[in-house]
């Protein structure tokens, strides 16, 4: 977990979460698995409760996932805040990912993605995409939630002293609004039928962190 992502999280915390630590928040955190840091210190309020979520077990994890696009054992508008940082790049059908983001989210909930949009290709088994702001903004745009913000990092102007620079975070914030039925069922076909389309696909790892 390189230095600038723990700050961006940090600033959605700081920005988004303010005033709320009175009130009991469900948060949930995908690619959780802590191999260098982790932003579970930032949402450690006793009237919250943080999750995580990942692939496969070890530190961090409160959940493991059979399948990144399908999120078994957690109900749909169940969470109030949704976040995931350094993980997208390795989640091949990211798109999917984002669909299932907004089912589990309440009307109201809101989540917070990072995920780099330059640096070295680091296969955790695969590196497959790179983010800017137009992207994250579609992304968005198709899963049928409210942008909020979305912005790219472009250095740290030498106060990191990791990799941080390299990386130029991509950081997306988007909230759900009330869907009508018609959209609800429609996004719920989507899916069902992306799913099927897929077919057969090789877990990977969600796992990683700089």
């Amino acid at each position: 977990m390189h230095q600038s992502s723990l700050e961006n999280m940090k600033k959605f915390r700081e920005k988004y979460l303010r005033g709320r630590e009175g009130r009991p928040l469900l948060i949930y955190d995908l690619g959780s698995f802590d191999i260098n840091g982790s932003y579970k210190p930032f949402f450690d309020e006793p009237e919250w409760t943080y999750r995580g979520l990942d692939l496969q077990q070890g530190p961090n994890v409160d959940l493991v996932l059979r399948d990144p696009y399908i999120f078994k054992g957690i109900g749909s508008g169940t969470a109030d805040v949704f976040i995931s940082g350094q993980a997208f790049e390795h989640i091949e059908f990211f798109w999917l990912s984002m669909l299932e983001i907004g089912r589990v989210l309440k009307t109201g909930g809101i989540c917070c993605i990072i995920a780099p949009s330059g640096g070295y290709e680091h296969r955790y088994p695969v590196d497959c995409w790179r983010f800017y702001a137009d992207g994250f903004a579609a992304l968005c745009k198709f899963a049928r939630l409210k942008l909020k913000e979305v912005y790219v990092s472009h250095g740290g102007e030498g106060r990191y002293t990791d990799e941080s620079d390299i990386w130029k975070d991509a950081v997306l914030v988007c909230e759900k609004p009330i869907w009508s039925w018609r959209t609800r069922v429609g996004l719920a076909l989507m899916q069902w039928l992306l799913n099927r389309w897929i077919g057969m696909r090789g877990p990977g790892s969600i796992a990683e962190r700089r």
